[in-house]
Formats: C-alpha cells, sequence, structure tokens
C-alpha cells in the first residue's frame, strides 16, 4: 500500500497515541524510522500532548511557534508537549527518525536528563541542531536502537528505550553553545536536581502503611534548607514547571499505576499518598484527570 503525505503519517500517529494511552497497561511511547515517496504536502500547524525527538534528513521549512528555520542538512530537533509545529518538506523522497513519549513514560534518570538540560525542549531557547558526522552516526545507532527495542519481546524494552532517550538528550546538550555557567545558575541547577531527586525516591510506594513523608513544597524546602519561595524559584526556571506540579504529576502517576495495579482499596491508596480522607484523594485525582479513581479501576 502507497505511503501517506508525511504530514498525514503525523497526524494519524497522533490520533493513534491517543487511543494507545486510553488503552490499559499501553506504554505513551512509539518510534519508528520513516521513507517517503510521495508529493510534499502543506504545512499545517499542529500541537502533540508529548514530548518529541526528531531526526529529519531531508530538505524543507521547520515552523515552531512564530519561527522559520530552513532545514537543509541533518537536523535533531527537540519538541516539549506545548510547541506548535509543521514541518514543509521540498523533495519528494523524505527520511527520517522520531520518537515521542510523554514525561510519565521516562525513568528518574531522563526525568533528571531533562530537567538539568530543560532548554532543549523549551520554544524560547535553541533546540534545533545539526550534528557533524561523528555526533549524527551516534544519533543514528541511538534511533536505531530504540527502535530495535521497541520491537523486540524483550521484557524490559521500555527501560532500555528512557535510557537510550537519556542519550539522545546528552547528545543535544553536547550542540548547544557554550556559555559560562554562573554561582547562581549552578545553584539552581543543584537545588532542582536534588528536589527531583527526592521526589523520584519516594516512589514507588511498596505498603499503604507508611504515607509519604514530603508531600509539599514546603516539606521538600525544609529537608534542603531552602525557603519555600526559593525553592519554588528555582524549579520553575530551571525545569519550566512548578514544584506543585511536579509534586502533583507524580502523584497522579503513581496513583494510577496503584489503581491499576494492586489490589489495595482507594481509602488505602489515598492513606499512601498522604490523604487523611479518602474524599481529598478523589477530589485532587479528579481535577488532574477529569476522572474519579473509582472509574479508572473500573
Amino acid at each position: 500500500m502507497e505511503k501517506a503525505s508525511l504530514l498525514s503519517v503525523y497526524l494519524y500517529m497522533d490520533a493513534n497515541l491517543i487511543k494507545s494511552k486510553i488503552a490499559a497497561n499501553a506504554p505513551s511511547f512509539k518510534a519508528e524510522h520513516y521513507e517517503l515517496h510521495d508529493e510534499p504536502q502543506a504545512s499545517v500547524f499542529g500541537r502533540r500532548d508529548f514530548y518529541k525527538i526528531w531526526l529529519i534528513n531531508n530538505e524543507g521549512i521547520l515552523k515552531l511557534s512564530d519561527q522559520d528555520i530552513q532545514i537543509s542538512k541533518p537536523a535533531l530537533v527537540f519538541l516539549n508537549p506545548l510547541t506548535p509545529y509543521a514541518f514543509g518538506p521540498i523533495e519528494k523522497k523524505r527520511t527520517g527518525y522520531w520518537c515521542i513519549f510523554t514525561e510519565e513514560f521516562l525513568n528518574s534518570s531522563s526525568r533528571l536528563a531533562i530537567a538539568g538540560s530543560a532548554t532543549l525542549f523549551r520554544p524560547d531557547h535553541q533546540n534545533v541542531f545539526f550534528p557533524g558526522e561523528t555526533n549524527l552516526a551516534v544519533i543514528n545507532f541511538l534511533f536505531e536502537q530504540i527502535i530495535h527495542d521497541f520491537n523486540s519481546d524483550y521484557a524490559l524494552k521500555y527501560e532500555s528505550v528512557s535510557g537510550k532517550i537519556d542519550l539522545l538528550i546528552h547528545e543535544g546538550n553536547k550542540m548547544q553553545p557554550f556559555l559560562p555557567v554562573g554561582k547562581k545558575h549552578n545553584a539552581a541547577s543543584r537545588i532542582a536536581a536534588t528536589f527531583l531527586n527526592l521526589l523520584e525516591k519516594q516512589y514507588p510506594i511498596a505498603t499503604p502503611n507508611e504515607p509519604l513523608k514530603l508531600k509539599r513544597p514546603s516539606d521538600f524546602a525544609d529537608e534542603l534548607a531552602v525557603h519555600v519561595n526559593h525553592l519554588n524559584a528555582v524549579v520553575h526556571e530551571v525545569t519550566g514547571k512548578s514544584t506543585r506540579e511536579h509534586i502533583a504529576g507524580r502523584m497522579i502517576s503513581e496513583s494510577k499505576a496503584l489503581l491499576n495495579f494492586s489490589d489495595w482499596n482507594i481509602a488505602d491508596i489515598a492513606y499512601s499518598l498522604g490523604f487523611d480522607y479518602p474524599n481529598h484523594f478523589n477530589t485532587f485525582f479528579k481535577k488532574h484527570t477529569g476522572i474519579t479513581p473509582a472509574s479508572l479501576r473500573k
């Protein structure tokens, strides 16, 4: 069957990824090597709900928000869930690689890598790079390994994939222009990384009898011996997300896992996450997901 246009492939992939996320136990990840030979299609802006790392091997115009970037040689692109983008290819033959994923899909190491290099995925910073021959060989190899693992029957393939995404992020970091980093920025990065590490160390929750100890920004600030306002400021500066967003996002991710894979009742799950009353957990969960814990479990 003749392949659809590059744009159609992306739109089809977007719709099917959303469907797959609804299915039970579906991983929020996909990767592919594409090779197309059809007529180039007009660019259309689209916003996706996942991170994307994309290696473009053909000429064209990449539109990112209000930017038009000329692609005339292989380009490595980092896109975050809020960046509208479109690509207008020039050539009929078009090849490349892409992988898409949600933040929840990543392992803790990769989350820290994104947190430590948040500018790679921010639309107001450089996120399109033109790798040299050596870097390009490494990037191609990593994508090939990611796709091989993704299509394999290996039981731990998603852990392996997540680690290779971490390496792709590091390749992007290597190509960022060197800027002198002052003591203030170093301190902010260390505090943000330590906060994320403390957050991640609390998970997964092994027993409902020991609730989370660090639940609020002030809890983490006390543990780090900094003022909560300072913690909030540096976490937002380094990661682009607030302290509360990180805490809530990780709690929601863990609560979904417990609802799907444990036999704990909802009251026990609520207590394990630090809620004194199940109805408080229900309100929190519905606010962030749009459904109740009982609905998800059904």
